[in-house]
């Protein structure tokens, strides 16, 4: 069976096509799909019923199975869902006033081994399809629809989820062509609408990926930096060690070139008397003087076994005092869905297979 939230616009026509169907079928089925949030062929009603009794044979609409619903304090909705072969996936939901974002997984685990996330702790076990990436968004959106939020929207072609962020277990440019389709259909009018500059990619730094991304599919750009130098960020960061910062900082001005904005965003997570001295932000601020950026520097969110602990609130304020003293502009982000293990750095799902294939076992490139 076809599952129709595999296909983006050009699949879906080729799909339709290879039927000896109109092209026109295939804008249908998406707004069907995505717009409306249809969940069965048979709900396409605009379809001829011989059209969708032929689709019924062999195409489906089949998101992955919703494990648990956790609902935090703050609002903050967590979904574990099923992706098959005891593996499960995370999917975050953050409310705000002016928007709700959705913090969505591209793997099941992560195979780089990033020293303070518990996501790469678990291992790696396999990338997500198309219709597991996008399913998140649908059934977000459902869910949220169903429970009252967003209210009437739906009706005017908006859902509740006004923001993505490709920010949840996995590293998002280590799936590239599942991860790009995804977006492509987060973008179509005919499906979810969402500006450029409402999507945003994070990443730790696979330079030749992020390359292709701005040919191919340019979004939001945010990266995961967490160091000031590359004998800190080898440390912490393992990816360091194949594309070091240099090599890093110049794929992102090049990147700028293409992106809906005109700075990336850096994630630094503050990890006490590691990363958090006041000579490692001014150190920072000289290594970046000449990408145009802005910094969003993120409490540590503990978990289990783990050697770091949260920088306190006085050293993060007197870090972001000095960027800012330096005419950078550095935002502390605010930590939602603690008591959910929603927060960032927190998501962990369940991987049977921990294989523990590390991508920095690729020989490092020559330094000056």
């Amino acid at each position: 069976m076809i599952n129709l939230l595999d296909l983006d616009q050009s699949a879906m026509s080729a799909f339709f096509a290879e039927r000896g169907d109109k092209p026109f079928r295939a804008r249908q089925a998406l707004r069907w799909i995505h717009r409306t949030l249809a969940d069965r062929v048979e709900s396409m009603t605009d379809l001829a019923k011989s059209t969708r009794d032929a689709l019924m044979l062999d195409a489906e609409i089949r998101p992955p199975l919703v494990v648990r619903d956790s609902i935090a304090s703050d609002g903050t909705r967590k979904w574990l869902l099923d992706v098959g072969g005891g593996n499960a996936i995370e999917a975050v939901y953050i409310p705000e006033p002016a928007r709700g974002t959705l913090c969505i997984s591209s793997q099941a685990g992560c195979a780089l081994d990033c020293s303070f996330c518990s996501t790469g702790k678990q291992g790696f076990n396999r990338n997500l399809s198309v219709a597991e990436i996008i399913g998140q968004l649908w059934i977000a959106n459902r869910a949220l629809l169903a429970s009252g939020v967003g209210g009437p929207r739906l009706e005017q072609g908006r859902h509740p989820i006004s923001n993505v962020v490709m920010m949840g277990m996995g590293e998002p440019l280590a799936n590239y062509d599942n991860v790009v389709t995804a977006m492509r259909i987060m973008l179509d009018d005919n499906a979810y609408g969402l500006s450029r500059r409402r999507v945003t990619l994070s990443t730790s730094g696979l330079v030749p990926a992020l390359d292709r991304l701005g040919e191919d599919c340019p979004v939001a750009l945010a990266v995961s930096l967490h160091a000031p130098n590359d004998a800190l960020r080898d440390q912490l960061v393992p990816i360091n060690r194949k594309y070091p910062i240099r090599l890093l900082l110049a794929a992102c001005v090049r990147y700028i070139e293409h992106a809906p904005r005109d700075f990336v965003t850096f994630e630094y997570v503050m990890l006490d008397h590691v990363n958090d001295a006041p000579e490692q932000a001014r150190e920072l601020a000289s290594l970046v003087r000449d990408v145009p950026c802005k910094f969003n520097l993120i409490p540590f969110n503990p978990f289990p076994s783990t050697e770091f602990r949260t920088s306190s609130r006085n050293r993060i304020v007197a870090f972001q005092r000095i960027l800012q003293d330096a005419d950078l502009i550095a935002t502390i982000r605010k930590t939602r869905g603690e008591d959910i293990d929603a927060a960032c750095g927190q998501l962990a799902g369940q991987v049977q297979d921990l294989t523990k294939r590390r991508l920095h076992r690729i020989q490092p490139v020559a330094r000056p």
